[in-house]
């Protein structure tokens, strides 16, 4: 019983001290860095409103969403994100979906996500060590850094009763079949950004098809 409660806690503390630096009603999951090549920054993660948006600073990476945020059945997710910056190697941001337990343990969610390098990746996550790679591929779609260093990409995923299409700037690059590790699509939406990166997000949300 004693082992339970204290994997609780931990659990519990991963998520909750960084809630105070978000906006009201939203969490922040963090995925600290085990790779001593690619370690974190120091500082901690910060996600506010700004302006029309959210804005988020990621030493580390994280996972952040509103647990009233969910979605069932054919619905379109949609979101605009400015990178700021790009980091010193490639890092990947964008959308989350049919999330589930991502307080917990036993977390699970699918993301759709572009990077500086111009490719975009779809995931699933399952559980806190276990992720496996859908597809991968670099598109003329995916917007590179200009010479201020920013990029605009905006990201969309439309869920249809028997497939999922990505869609980045409204170039659709990928689908896939609601079955195996993109099955599941019902659940918590919301969005995620790998470390070393500073994103603005607009229009983020979900609309019914």
């Amino acid at each position: 019983m004693k082992r339970h409660v204290a994997t609780a806690l931990f659990v519990l503390l991963a998520v909750i001290p960084l809630v105070a630096q978000a906006p009201k009603g939203w969490k922040v999951r963090p995925d600290r860095s085990a790779s001593a090549s690619d370690p974190d920054a120091a500082g901690n993660i910060k996600f506010v409103t700004m302006g029309t948006g959210f804005h988020a600073t990621n030493p580390q990476a994280a996972v952040y969403w509103d647990p009233a945020n969910t979605a069932t059945g054919t619905y379109t997710l949609k979101g605009t994100f400015t990178l700021m910056k790009p980091s010193g190697h490639t890092n990947y941001y964008g959308l989350v979906l049919g999330g589930s337990g991502l307080e917990g343990p036993s977390q699970n969610y699918l993301y759709f996500l572009v990077a500086q390098d111009g490719t975009w990746l779809i995931k699933r996550r399952e559980g806190d060590a276990s992720t496996q790679d859908v597809a991968k591929m670099a598109s003329d779609a995916v917007k590179k850094p200009d010479a201020s260093g920013k990029s605009i990409n905006a990201l969309e995923v439309r869920v249809a009763p028997n497939k999922i299409d990505y869609l980045v700037n409204g170039t659709t690059v990928h689908s896939t079949p609601k079955t195996g590790l993109t099955a599941k699509t019902d659940g918590i939406y919301g969005i995620r950004v790998n470390h070393l990166l500073e994103v603005h997000i607009d229009g983020f949300g979900v609309s019914k098809s």
